[in-house]
Parts: structure tokens; sequence; C-alpha cells
């Protein structure tokens, strides 16, 4: 607030200067009074009558009779009392203006300028952890004296799982009762944090929440994530990849999600040695095939290495689709669609045909480094579903 003030009150004083120059600092000229400029019509008046006194257009009786009028005119207009020079009067004048000009600029401020709210904005603190703590603890008490309020305890729920306190925002859930048991959104993340409170097991309670969930509705995106998460969790890699094949299938195909799910759905086959999805499903809009080494490099190989298979538009670097998974043994199989597609606006399925080749990285660094293991560039037709790509080349 002070802020604003302090230059405001500099701004006041700099107009009121601007106004009352005049009567601060006056002129050297002196102002004519009104007196003076009395004095000085009648002395024209007067000349103007004696010079008709003696053309002889007026007699001696006129003219004394005319002149005595004068004389008392200009007595009862240069009278003392009236010869008041306007400029006499500073202080009052100005005393005047500095009345008019506070008034109407502190009316114009608080009408037109809202200073409540430049004093509220000025005194407004950034929300510190401590500050957000306090008022969950404070809800949390609330919620006490009102126990029936499930709506209540579903968002203090919340509150703690957004504070990390997952074992008070489990009980809170707990508390909420049918509140959650209606919706499957919540249902969702009442598992979810029972399954983080027991190190990622899902056996039990997680696992009925979660059928619950998406009994209630069967596309639910976190349900669908955390029924092949616990798929996977009990080995039944199966399960775990036809689960998120479809929650794959309800995201943009170009969103960090669906690489994300595309990557676990990579890994799940891998560990459970699944073939790829069929061709005859994508092969309109895809490119599949197998990855094999040479023999001379297959000890070059090692547990861990990133594979990467990078589908381009002829005669261009930037990759149309990249597929990039950990390796564990090749022969393997790959598939490259528009799910992998690295921009929305070129996808693969809007090509005739595309440059493949493949890479096995020690970093999974986009740009090739020495040391890495590739195969020759293939054109290929999009729709290819035999496409081989053999590594048997090092990059020196």
């Amino acid at each position: 607030m002070t802020n604003f003030i302090i230059p405001a009150f500099l701004l006041l004083v700099l107009v009121l200067v601007l106004l009352l120059r005049p009567f601060i600092f006056p002129g050297k000229t002196h102002s004519t009074s009104r007196r003076q400029m009395n004095v000085s019509i009648y002395r024209e008046e007067l000349d103007k009558l004696e010079a008709e006194r003696q053309s002889g257009l007026m007699d001696e009786q006129s003219y004394d009779l005319t002149h005595a009028e004068l004389r008392q005119r200009l007595f009862q207009d240069t009278n003392e009392e009236d010869d008041k020079s306007f400029s006499k009067s500073p202080k009052i004048t100005i005393i005047g203006i500095l009345i008019f000009v506070l008034t109407l600029s502190s009316g114009l401020y608080f009408v037109l300028g809202d200073a409540t709210r430049v004093a509220q904005k000025n005194a407004e603190q950034p929300v510190t952890q401590e500050a957000v703590e306090k008022m969950v603890t404070e809800f949390a008490a609330k919620m006490e004296h009102d126990p029936q309020n499930l709506q209540g305890w579903v968002m203090l729920a919340r509150s703690y799982r957004i504070l990390g306190r997952n074992q008070e925002a489990e009980k809170a859930y707990t508390r909420a009762g049918d509140f959650v048991k209606s919706d499957p959104q919540l249902l969702a993340d009442y598992a979810d944090v029972i399954a983080t409170n027991t190190n990622g097991d899902f056996s039990g309670k997680p696992t009925q929440l979660i059928n619950q969930a998406l009994k209630l509705d069967p596309n639910n995106l976190l349900a669908l994530w955390l029924s092949g998460s616990a798929s996977f969790s009990a080995q039944n890699y199966k399960v775990a990849v036809q689960t998120w094949e479809k929650l794959s299938a309800l995201l943009p195909p170009q969103s960090d999600e669906s690489r994300a799910i595309q990557a676990s759905i990579a890994q799940a086959r891998e560990k459970g040695h699944l073939p790829p999805s069929t061709p005859a499903v994508v092969s309109a809009k895809s490119v599949s095939g197998i990855v094999e080494v040479s023999a001379d490099l297959q000890s070059k190989i090692k547990p861990g290495d990133i594979l990467m298979v990078i589908a381009r538009k002829p005669g261009e670097r930037m990759p149309v689709a990249v597929l990039k998974t950990d390796l564990t043994k090749l022969p393997m199989s790959f598939v490259l669609n528009d799910a992998l597609a690295m921009n929305p606006q070129v996808l693969i399925s809007q090509l005739s045909e595309v440059s493949v080749e493949v890479r096995i990285s020690k970093t999974g660094m986009a740009k090739a480094e020495k040391g890495d293991l590739v195969s020759k560039p293939q054109i290929v037709a999009v729709g290819a579903s035999k496409v081989r790509l053999l590594i048997d080349q090092a990059i020196q």
C-alpha cells in the first residue's frame, strides 16, 4: 500500500505546484488596480468635455453641470474601500484550490480506485506448505464434528493424497462409505491409495475396488491401469497386456500417456514371452516384422541394452515412429504404428512407404553413438508384416 501512496502523493504535489505557480511565484510586473483604470477613463471624459467647451459646442452652464457630475462619479468609483486588487488575496485562492483538488482526488480514488483491493493484494502472502497443512488439519477437525458429511470425507482424503499422507487418505476414504461405492473414479482412487500403502500389493481389497469400478465404468482409465498393474504384479502378463491394450485404445495415439502404456505393454510381452499383436489387425496401417542380430555381434549385446526400431519418411531424418524398449533377447518381434508417432501431424498410416532400421544403444540417446549396433535401413511399404531387420554393424 505504501508503494502506491508515496508516488500518488508526489504526483498530487506536482499538480498543485503547477496550478498554484502564479500565486506562489508572482511575476515582477504589477497588476493594474481598478482605481487606476477608473481615473484614466474619467480623465479622458474630462478632456473631451473641455474640448467641446472651447470649440463652442457646449455653453458654460452645461459645462459646469457636466463637469461637476463627472467629478462626483469619479469620487464614488475611486473610493478607497472599493479599490481592492484581485491579485492582493492569494492566500484565499490557494486554500480554495487546495481544498478542491484534495477533495476531488480523494473522492475519485475511493470511488474508482478500489483502495481496499489494492491493500488486500499487497497483504496477500504466498501459501506455504505449513499453511496448507494447517488448513487440512482444521478441516479434519471440522469433519470429526460432522461425521455424516460423506462428501467432506472424500475431499479430506484427496487433500491428504496431495500432501502425500496416504495412511490418513485411506482412513478418510473408509469414512466416506457409500459415497465412494457409487463412483468408479473414487473407487479407483481408493484402490490406488491402499496399493500404495501396501507397497504395490493389489491382493484383497484393492482388487475388489478395481473390479467394482470397472463394473460401473468399463472404460475408467485409472481402473484399467490399476487392473493391468495388478495382473502384471501377479505375473499374469497376458491379462496385463490385454487390459493395457484396451486402455491404450482409449488414449490419443500421440500422447505421452499412450507411449508410456505402449512401453508397459512391450515390457509385459517381453516378460511373458508373448508375441506382438496380430499383424492382420494393424497391417494396413503399420509395419511389423522381426529383429535379428548377426553371429559376430551377439557377444556385444548385454542385458539392459535399449533397442530402438525407427521408421522414417524416405529421404528425411525426422522419425515418424519409434519403438523403444529394453532388450532381453533376440530375435524379437516388433510393430510400428500410429501409437508410436513422434509427430501427430505425420503418422505412419498416412505414408505409402517408410525407411526402417534398428539400433541397439547402451544409453537410449536419440543420436547414434560410438559402440551402438545398427542394421542397414530398408525401404518397405506401409502394411508390410514380414520385415526382417538384421543388426550387423557397429558404429566406430
